[in-house]
């Protein structure tokens, strides 16, 4: 069991009986992006680490945890944890072009995950927790592929970028306790991003740009 799984073991029941009294600038809204409005899908590990880095930015205007890039119909948190629905823990953010564009989002996507490790970020382990981009068009696409080339040929890493590039496919929304959760559970999620060792491996990686857009 990771430790995620523990975690939400020990909490899950006062989560779910709390009223929801937080607020977010980008916090989960409707599932239909208002017109004018454009899709990024990506995953770098625990969705729940995700959230932060991108709905601080101005421009996103929503960003929800689910599970996409799999074959099982809606599939429950249980069901994408045994590893065996071959989807991953992704994040879908909805965005204001006029506001914020592509190639920021995926500047910083790149520093806030681990590109060095295949089917595994930080302490979580398994296909579930794969990195990923998922492109909606040619153009996405051509970005991202663009983006990791770069990355790739700066002589930053030694190893190879093995974040995969691929169409997207359809994307499920985690169950509401996922959502926000680092604001609906500031401490549960302080211990496990740090048990986890994300911020140090993103550090380590990305020195100064780790989380950031520099």
């Amino acid at each position: 069991m990771n430790l995620k799984i523990t975690i939400l073991g020990a909490g899950l029941a006062l989560s779910l009986g709390m009223t929801a009294s937080w607020s977010s600038g980008a916090t989960q809204q409707a599932s239909v992006p208002a017109a004018g409005s454009a899709v990024a899908i990506f995953a770098g590990g625990c969705f729940w680490c995700m959230e932060p880095p991108f709905d601080k930015l101005d421009g996103v205007v929503s960003t929800t945890s689910g599970y996409t890039s799999g074959m099982q119909v809606n599939p429950t948190y249980e069901e994408v944890s045994a590893g065996k629905t071959g989807h991953t823990e992704a994040l879908k953010i909805v965005y204001d072009p006029s506001k914020i564009s592509y190639e920021t989002l995926l500047q910083v996507f790149w520093r806030n995950h681990d590109p060095l490790t295949a089917n595994a970020q930080f302490c979580d382990r398994g296909s579930q927790y794969r990195a990923g981009i998922y492109y909606g068009n040619e153009q996405e696409k051509h970005l991202a592929e663009s983006t990791k080339a770069a990355i790739a040929q700066s002589g930053r890493f030694r190893q190879p970028i093995v974040t995969e590039i691929v169409a997207a496919t359809a994307f499920y929304p985690a169950e509401d306790y996922h959502q926000d959760y680092y604001i609906k559970n500031p401490i549960k999620y302080k211990y496990y991003s740090t048990s986890c060792g994300r911020a140090r491996r993103l550090k380590e990686l990305w020195g100064d740009e780790a989380g950031g857009q520099s």
